[in-house]
């Protein structure tokens, strides 16, 4: 049986996460320490102990959310005796997300994977001024009628799908005047719900090319390896291993969509039958219950969870 390991990215945050795996595990401690050594802080106390608003400002949460999932996996890895190149058929990450699942693909370290999600947070959260931009969920809506949405109420500014993530959930990307106005021309054509999301910043998006220069920049200089295993983009759904075309598609993501739903369908037609969710929250484990309804789902988020898939899973795909 195929399986898919994929990554959430943000949105999943919470104060408290990863402080049950820190208590459980000395492998979990070790990530969150690797992690704030490579950011010269300590992310973990704010993580574990901290306010929700310092842990959703995006140059936190994104890396906090990779040292979760990183945790996790170092724990399958050194008690499970698990080998992740082995047992995935495909690796994927929502967003940030993806920066996770090269680092557990082998394309780069814990410790560059932090400093680039870092800077990247930074990089996005500055690339448009606080309040010209926003981002809204068109519940009900596919693809199509997004982007139609999205092109009538541009208006001369910057309008653009962002996220497909199942059907029937698009998410759309632009200056705060242009999402406004999508929202008022989704309600008229009758679309089930339309949420704008609480972000900071226009994410994947055109107003994000300031934030892709950064980070061409920094992945240009940063040391990244050919992949163990396959990856599939955000940002064309195929799949990739070569580092320089892993390079390529996280420079294109800043400001191209997520294209989720098509990711999992690709990992579907090529033999995936379980996609396994490792990190904070269950939101891809929900998307992916919409996406088909073929697609087997694993959540790996707390150690109970972590103690299940060693026990009873492994045996089936060893």
């Amino acid at each position: 049986m195929a399986l898919a390991i994929v990554f959430p990215g943000q949105g999943a945050q919470f104060v408290g996460m990863g402080k049950d795996l820190a208590n459980a595990y000395t492998e979990a401690k070790e990530v969150f320490l690797e992690v704030n050594d490579a950011l010269n802080e300590d992310l973990s106390k704010m993580m574990f102990d901290g306010s929700m608003e310092d842990l959703t400002l995006t140059q936190n949460t994104q890396p906090a959310m990779m040292a979760v999932s990183m945790a996790i996996i170092r724990v399958l890895q050194q008690q499970g005796h698990i080998s992740i190149a082995d047992t995935f058929r495909y690796c994927a990450g929502h967003s940030l997300g993806e920066y996770t699942a090269i680092c557990v693909a082998g394309g780069f370290s814990i410790t560059t994977c932090a400093k680039l999600l870092r800077k990247r947070g930074l990089a996005m959260q500055n690339a448009t001024p606080v309040g010209t931009g926003a981002m809204c969920a068109l519940l009900g809506a596919d693809m199509k009628v997004a982007t139609e949405i999205a092109k009538e109420a541009a208006q001369g500014e910057v309008c653009v799908a962002a996220n497909d993530n199942a059907p029937g959930q698009v998410v759309l990307s632009g200056t705060t005047a242009a999402i406004d106005r999508a929202i008022e021309i989704a309600k008229n054509k009758g679309l089930k719900r339309t949420v704008k999301l609480m972000v900071s910043a226009p994410f994947h998006s055109p107003l994000m090319k300031p934030a892709e220069e950064i980070m061409k920049t920094e992945l240009e200089n940063a040391e990244i390896h050919d992949l163990r295993f396959p990856l599939i983009t955000n940002v064309d759904a195929k799949a990739v291993w070569k580092k320089d075309d892993v390079r390529k598609s996280l420079i294109r993501q800043i400001t191209g969509a997520v294209r989720w739903r098509e990711s999992m369908l690709l990992a579907e037609s090529n033999g995936v039958k379980t996609v396994v969710e490792v990190g904070a929250g269950k939101v891809l484990t929900g998307l992916t219950k919409k996406i088909s309804p073929n697609l087997k789902t694993i959540t790996i988020n707390t150690p109970d969870d972590i103690n299940s898939f060693i026990e009873n899973w492994v045996k089936e795909f060893e």
